[in-house]
């Protein structure tokens, strides 16, 4: 977590990821020079040290695929608001912390255990009832309440609305007026406030006869609400993670720079699934989002300026959305290929893409970086006499 001084203050009103460079602090610009300096080893490094491992466990820890897809799978993405929490809320990824800090990182990362299981139950409890049987074990048998993949809608939502308002929203009214910690706990708050709305009033959940589960009828399916809210994912993830931000970040008005932002990513999602699903099955449409959304993160945030200081800026947005396209490709190509041939019981290959893109490679991908400050490879530059002292701008 933050120092007590950072704690206490409120962050600034634009997140750094979107802000012009001209915005921000300089002791912010010197830590992004000097990891920008490292790459592309330093990406490279967290790519092989930990994201690739541990990406690997969450994908076939549990006696194989199909298994940690059941439970691996629900349990991560009820996690994924807590890690937005506290990656561009606590953290401020990638400004206010750049230093790799060990003992925030372990505190950070109990904090997204703790909250992903609390919210895991609780999801299960919006959907039936707690079962802690249902949540840990992939075959709990009949009376008992399976979270997959039934709350899985509820969890994607929270998700989705966790960075609409924090990325494309940039945290307004909340960032500038209150200390980063409550904050971001309310920003959750607020995301599941959202993501209940779209489960109660969108949402149709048809679980199987005697799961204990509720039935949730609503507009759209579970696999076709999931696939539109990873599509707006994958939008929300080019536009503020890949192109930081732009063409937004040009606007200098906040509310017209707010409208034209929130309406482009919610109408650019609903208008590519619309077209994609009338030749693609939902499963199809989410399985390739979740692997565009991945290949955005490992390419922008694992790999981040790169080539920036090599190519034009134009230059360097094109280069970078091509780059992310091409290895989204090859992610899904070569999961699905491998989800074909492996034993998934009665899962679709298609989910087993969406767990290893989304639950675990893009999971590991923003826990090192932005939650663990790509700990240990990054040097701790916080006491190092060359660097600009923050308190001082």
């Amino acid at each position: 977590m933050a120092s007590r001084a950072e704690v206490t203050a409120a962050l600034p009103e634009r997140p750094v990821i979107s802000a012009p460079a001209t915005e921000l602090r300089p002791a912010v610009r010197a830590e992004i020079a000097r990891s920008v300096a490292r790459q592309p080893w330093l990406g490279l490094a967290g790519l092989l040290g930990l994201v690739v491992p541990i990406a690997v466990v969450l994908s076939f820890a549990l006696d194989g695929p199909a298994r940690s897809v059941v439970v691996i799978g629900p349990l991560v993405t009820f996690s994924l608001v807590p890690v937005a929490v506290v990656a561009f809320w606590w953290e401020d990824w990638p400004g206010t912390a750049l230093a790799p800090r060990w003992l925030a990182g372990w505190l950070n990362t109990a904090f997204i255990v703790v909250f992903g299981v609390g919210l895991t139950f609780l999801g299960q409890l919006i959907a039936g009832g707690v079962d802690p049987r249902g949540v840990f074990d992939p075959n709990p048998g009949p009376g008992h309440l399976p979270t997959f993949p039934a709350t899985l809608p509820l969890a994607g939502a929270a998700f989705a609305a966790a960075l609409q308002f924090t990325l494309v929203n940039e945290g307004w009214p909340l960032r500038g007026r209150l200390p980063r910690i409550p904050a971001g706990l309310l920003a959750g708050g607020l995301a599941w406030g959202a993501a209940l709305l779209v489960y109660y009033f969108v949402a149709d959940v048809r679980p199987p006869p005697g799961s204990g589960l509720h039935t949730q009828t609503g507009p759209m399916s579970g696999a076709a609400l999931g696939a539109l809210l990873v599509t707006i994912g994958a939008w929300q993830t080019w536009l503020y993670v890949t192109w930081r931000g732009w063409p937004f970040n040009r606007i200098r008005r906040r509310g017209p720079r707010l409208v034209v932002a929130n309406a482009t990513v919610i109408a650019g999602g609903w208008a590519t699934y619309t077209l994609i699903h009338l030749a693609v099955s939902p499963g199809k449409i989410l399985a390739g989002a979740a692997a565009f959304t991945a290949a955005a993160l490992v390419v922008s945030m694992l790999f981040e300026n790169a080539v920036r200081p090599h190519v034009t800026a134009v230059m360097d947005k094109w280069l970078s959305v091509t780059t992310v396209s091409a290895l989204a490709v090859v992610l899904y190509v070569v999961l699905t290929a491998y989800a074909r041939t492996a034993d998934l019981g009665r899962l679709e290959p298609n989910e087993f893409v969406v767990h290893a893109c989304l639950n675990a490679l893009a999971f590991s991908v923003i826990t090192h970086v932005a939650v663990g400050r790509r700990w240990p490879f990054a040097r701790d530059q916080t006491r190092s006499p060359t660097s600009p002292d923050p308190s001082a701008t």
